[in-house]
């Protein structure tokens, strides 16, 4: 089996949320895996190691660093210089804040001295692709975990909640960005998602085919991306390319059997 890489197939009438069962297991469902985790944490000191370059992580709609802590630590331990955000939950969608995560970026590029490379769970990962977008020559690649990366909101079934609070135009998008979300920055960018996920439907996960650009899928739920053994094992993957040295994800040996072999389509 192979990770899979595909284009849109609108064929099914239109954009939809999840199911409301894949929604209501998704606390369990993330609690596994993040048991599963911690179970195999000793091992993963096996994955791939980093060559020391800066990774950014950044957290999904109404989480903080908290929820990014494991994966984190995981990857100070592989040898990258790895930085949360550090600006509380992820609520607010305005320029004040993108203001801000460029600033981390910044901090993370002068400190390292070398382009970074950026992971964002669900909404982190739309502003991960938009961050690169505006300064490509400071990010090295992108991941995204269950973004939300479609131009219609109507793929998550957080889209209430997040209109209520930063209403349907967001500030950044009446300054005139974030509104080609599904055009992918021009660095090398990687979408995990799942076809189980309970908040995002991985339709709307899937970037169209490009040079650089890639999906893979996992078996998660979408609360549990961030810590699922299979994602964090394309993550590490991803980040440990030689800079410049881009090449699509082929899982090796029996890792491939944690990695779906059907197209998104």
């Amino acid at each position: 089996m192979t990770a899979a890489t595909a284009t849109i197939d609108r064929a099914d009438g239109g954009a939809h949320p999840p199911s409301r069962l894949l929604t209501l297991a998704e606390p369990g469902r993330a609690m596994g895996e993040l048991a599963s985790f911690y179970a195999l944490r000793p091992l993963m000191g096996l994955l791939p190691r980093g060559d020391g370059h800066g990774v950014l992580v950044l957290p999904g709609f109404m989480a903080s660093d908290v929820s990014t802590a494991p994966l984190r630590r995981l990857l100070c331990d592989l040898g990258y210089e790895c930085a949360g955000w550090n600006l509380g939950r992820n609520v607010r969608v305005d320029n004040a804040r993108i203001e801000a995560m460029m600033a981390c970026v910044d901090a993370l590029h002068e400190r390292t001295g070398r382009p970074v490379s950026i992971v964002g769970w669900s909404l982190g990962g739309v502003f991960a692709r938009e961050l690169a977008k505006q300064a490509p020559e400071k990010v090295r690649l992108v991941i995204s975990l269950g973004s939300p990366i479609s131009d219609d909101r109507g793929h998550t079934n957080a889209r209430r909640l997040f209109e209520y609070l930063n209403g349907h135009e967001p500030e950044p998008m009446r300054s005139g960005n974030f509104r080609l979300l599904a055009e992918a920055p021009p660095v090398p960018t990687t979408s995990i998602l799942t076809r189980t996920d309970g908040v995002v439907h991985w339709r709307g996960s899937v970037q169209a085919d490009g040079k650089d650009n890639e999906n893979i899928e996992v078996v998660a739920s979408h609360c549990g991306l961030g810590v699922n053994p299979a994602a964090v094992y394309a993550i590490a993957d991803r980040l440990a390319q030689p800079e410049g040295d881009w090449t699509p994800f082929k899982p090796r040996g029996l890792a491939a059997l944690f990695f779906p072999g059907t197209r998104l389509n």
